[in-house]
């Protein structure tokens, strides 16, 4: 299973924005390297961040300042990236190809950035290729100010939980794989921070697995961050005789609604509100399986946890709570998917309902269709595509290139609809309005779910749909409470529609990476 498909899209802009004087600065210094892990038993060499994996947490504040200093203890080029974190104004810290050189190895780059007018559940990962297949990955939490309140009642506690498959095989081994011409196939496993599952069942995980254990006190209630950091594969979370509260996903406060389960997809972050109101007579399972696989591999990619109450009787046992009644069922999911609303009523990062933005009487500028294929064989490599072109980074950053008029770095001709024609690698990019509304549609035509990531910024999600979009699908949009997210997935055969409001592009219906 090729890694998802990611769209990029750059605000280019000639200098970061200025920060207010009396705006906090965090400091964080960091070195990235190889540490030894064995997560599924096999040693293998993981990505960790002083020593640690996963990596440590960045936590914030609506408007800091944040300075990261990063030093590149690899042996090949890095880029950190901040997965749904605004880059207002600028795109010069972004952390992917588009708008910085990769930090060669035994060097240091300082990232800086102000998380201005934000809140919310985030993380950050590597974003050079295939590195996140091997770890790298951390949180970051944007607390409210104090004269902001949030929308529920302030938790007991704060857990971070991250959710992915993950492979045994190195990523140098995968990248390798994916140049000659080979799917990765399936992954090995799935890891609940960065550990294998608990002994559920002695046939299906080996004994000596590390597992993450989570303790909690009886009657307390806790805010759960949960963000799937993998390759490729949907994943549905669920916790043994408790409800999922869902609070906020990726900077939103949501519609309070409870789940006993939720599909989270690959580049998601969402947050619940768990309360601890069981009779804890033993401990209960914490459970993320893969969505959308082959049922041959269904058992091996379930990571589980253990939840612990401090009164515990006893170990979980028996099996664990039940997945969706249909591996298959995208009905489930699109249902799911849809039910997941903006909470108007709330107060974001300021003091206004976030409601009056009415993002849905703003007049579109643009319009994209872009559809995506099954992976194919471009020049002997695997290569995926939209529009029928591979996007392939170019050795000068795009936002430089622009920046210096440095000619026959880029290309402003990306389609804005299939073109029906042999696929090509080209560094082809989107020419957005500047101040515009953009409304975007993800067509999937391939085999398997696509995530889609807007880079630096947020977009309304607008609709949801199965076959092929057509113009008349508009009628169906939600025009008021569609999630503002920086991710959303496209089920296979499906379609996603997005809107952006930003000072470069705006999008409707869909997250852009």
């Amino acid at each position: 299973m090729p890694p998802p498909l990611l769209l990029l899209l750059l605000l280019l802009a000639a200098s970061p924005a200025p920060a207010r004087a009396g705006d906090p600065y965090a400091y964080y210094d960091w070195e990235v390297s190889y540490v030894s892990a064995q997560p599924l038993g096999v040693k293998q060499k993981v990505i960790g961040i002083n020593g640690q994996f996963p990596g440590p947490p960045l936590n914030v504040t609506t408007n800091w300042n944040v300075v990261v200093n990063v030093r590149n203890a690899l042996d090949e080029p890095l880029l950190l990236t901040w997965n749904g974190v605004q880059q207002r104004k600028t795109a010069w810290q972004d952390g992917v190809l588009g708008t910085n050189c990769a930090i060669p190895a035994g060097w240091n780059w300082t990232y800086t950035f102000q998380v201005k007018d934000q809140v919310g559940s985030f993380f950050y990962f590597p974003s050079t290729p295939l590195h996140r297949a091997a770890g790298g990955y951390g949180g970051i939490t944007i607390n409210n100010r104090d004269v902001i309140p949030i929308p529920f009642g302030f938790p007991d506690g704060d857990i971070t939980l991250f959710i992915g498959d993950w492979y045994n095989r190195g990523h140098k081994e995968l990248r390798g794989a994916l140049d000659g011409g080979t799917l990765l196939g399936a992954p090995d496993g799935v890891l609940i921070n960065g550990l294998g599952p608990y002994q559920y069942n002695t046939s299906l995980v080996p004994p000596g697995i590390v597992y993450e254990r989570i303790n909690v006190e009886p009657g307390k209630n806790y805010r759960f961050r949960v963000h799937n950091v993998g390759v490729s594969t949907s994943l549905n979370f669920r916790i043994q005789n408790h409800n999922l509260l869902l609070v906020e996903t990726e900077g939103s406060y949501t519609s309070q609604q409870n789940y006993t389960n939720l599909d989270i997809h690959v580049g998601q972050s969402y947050s619940f509100l768990v309360t601890m109101d069981q009779n804890a007579s033993t401990d209960y399972y914490v459970v993320a399986s893969a969505r959308f696989v082959d049922a041959a591999v269904v058992d091996k990619l379930t990571g589980v946890a253990i939840l612990h109450y401090s009164n515990s009787l006893g170990p979980a046992s028996g099996p664990l709570p039940d997945p969706p009644n249909d591996q298959y069922d995208t009905a489930f999911s699109i249902n799911q998917a849809r039910s997941i609303r903006w909470n108007v009523t709330a107060s974001g990062a300021r003091p206004n309902p976030q409601g009056s933005f009415h993002y849905g009487d703003i007049t579109v500028t643009d319009v994209y269709l872009l559809q995506s294929r099954p992976p194919e064989l471009i020049d002997g490599k695997l290569r995926s595509t939209l529009n029928e072109i591979s996007y392939i980074a170019p050795s000068t950053p795009l936002v430089l290139a622009q920046l210096f008029n440095v000619p026959g770095v880029y290309k402003l001709d990306f389609p804005n609809h299939p073109m029906n024609r042999l696929p090509k690698v080209d560094t082809s990019i989107i020419n957005g309005t500047y101040k515009g509304f953009m409304e975007i549609i993800f067509q999937n035509n391939a085999t398997t779910v696509q995530s889609y990531h807007l880079d630096g910024y947020a977009f309304f999600v607008v609709g949801m749909d199965y076959g092929i979009w057509t113009e008349n699908s508009r009628g169906t949009y939600n025009k008021w409470d569609g999630v503002a997210r920086s991710t959303i997935q496209v089920l296979k055969l499906l379609f996603a529609d997005f809107q952006v409001n930003h000072h470069s592009i705006v999008v409707c219906s869909i997250n852009l990476l």
